[in-house]
């Protein structure tokens, strides 16, 4: 299993702004020229977290983006949900379809494994739901590097 590259730049992003912004909004080109990420990817991101209602932009020459909430109100979970629309699923023994493209698993209620796999799936979410921008951007500090 792979987080997907708008998870992790999604993540990446906000605590960049975090990290930089001194309480002011952050443009996305500077954020894009200190992650190395292409600016017109980071919009793209930046519009589903705008839709959870992570992010809030500012229009005009000082303007940017900013956290709706405080940094340690925002977790990698919440990044992933409004990324991806839902938790991480391991594997995706579900009874019910999930999108246009998943398949019902002919294996569902007779597999023996199903259960650990929505277990570490679970382990996993509460994991990212414990982890705040906050701690990211203070364990950079601690360490005395960059976002």
């Amino acid at each position: 299993m792979k987080l997907s590259t708008q998870i992790r730049y999604g993540v990446r992003s906000l605590c960049d702004i975090e990290y930089n912004s001194a309480g002011t909004p952050v443009q996305v080109r500077s954020i894009s020229e200190r992650q190395g990420v292409s600016a017109r990817y980071i919009e793209q991101i930046f519009q589903r977290l705008k839709k959870a209602g992570l992010l809030k932009s500012l229009r005009g020459p000082t303007g940017g983006y900013y956290l709706t909430r405080r940094p340690e109100e925002i977790t990698i979970g919440d990044v992933i949900r409004a990324v991806d629309g839902r938790d991480i699923q391991l594997v995706f023994c579900t009874p019910e379809k999930r999108g246009p493209k998943r398949k019902v698993c002919e294996k569902y209620g007779k597999c023996v494994v199903s259960g650990v796999w929505s277990e570490a799936s679970k382990i996993l979410m509460d994991y990212f739901n414990s982890v705040t921008l906050a701690q990211i951007c203070e364990e950079a500090r601690q360490k005395g590097v960059g976002i």
